[in-house]
């Protein structure tokens, strides 16, 4: 059995979750909850990588994989699921999209703890940075949201709009972007995101 440490919160481990769905592989795959913040990390999740960060997979064979794109990589070379292409311009598409949307993700998750902060010691610089960068990335994205077909860039993609709903659902991120809001439904509808919803237990397939 394929084990997954991850949390049905984390954008990244749900970007794992969706990619094994997408390659055929989640009923094998046994998904391992992991609290965070957790004062002591789960043992085998420890054992396994180092950094205690999320998503880590270990194989029948006891690999430790990680991180989410290598993950992801693994998953698509198992279940040929046609995520990640071979050669070619369309790699490098895929691939640059997918670093776009890891950026974005990065971008929010410290944007969120830094308003969790109080409110006298928050850096008004680092909002508004992040601000800026989540427009330009929008509007990127608005410009660029036509695809033949489903590859980690578009997954990756999909997660980020995702996550800013489950986040950030004060900032509407639609007006003004009916292309990427159109893409975006689309997205929601592919099984593999319906199945993993933030925030909810993932069920088995």
């Amino acid at each position: 059995m394929i084990t997954l440490f991850g949390s049905t919160r984390s954008p990244f481990a749900r970007k794992a979750a969706i990619a094994a769905h997408e390659a055929g592989l989640w009923p094998s795959i046994a998904f391992v909850e992991i609290e965070i913040p957790s004062a002591q990390p789960n043992a085998d999740w420890r054992a396994a990588n180092p950094l205690t960060k999320l998503p880590t997979l270990v194989t029948e064979d006891g690999q430790a994989i990680f991180d989410s794109h290598v993950i992801c990589e693994y998953f698509d070379a198992v279940g040929k699921a046609g995520l990640f292409p071979p050669v070619g311009d369309s790699r490098w598409r895929a691939l640059t999209r997918q670093a776009l949307g890891d950026g974005l993700l990065e971008t929010l998750l410290q944007w969120r703890a830094e308003l969790r902060r109080p409110e006298e010691i928050r850096l008004p610089t680092l909002l508004a940075a992040s601000r800026a960068r989540l427009d330009a990335v929008l509007d990127h994205w608005e410009d660029d949201n036509a695809h033949a077909t489903f590859d980690i860039g578009d997954l990756t993609t999909g997660i980020a709009l995702c996550y800013l709903d489950f986040r950030f659902p004060e900032i509407d991120w639609r007006q003004g972007r009916l292309g990427l809001a159109a893409w975006h439904k689309t997205f929601l509808k592919r099984p593999s995101a319906a199945a993993t919803p933030f925030g909810e237990a993932w069920a088995k397939g």
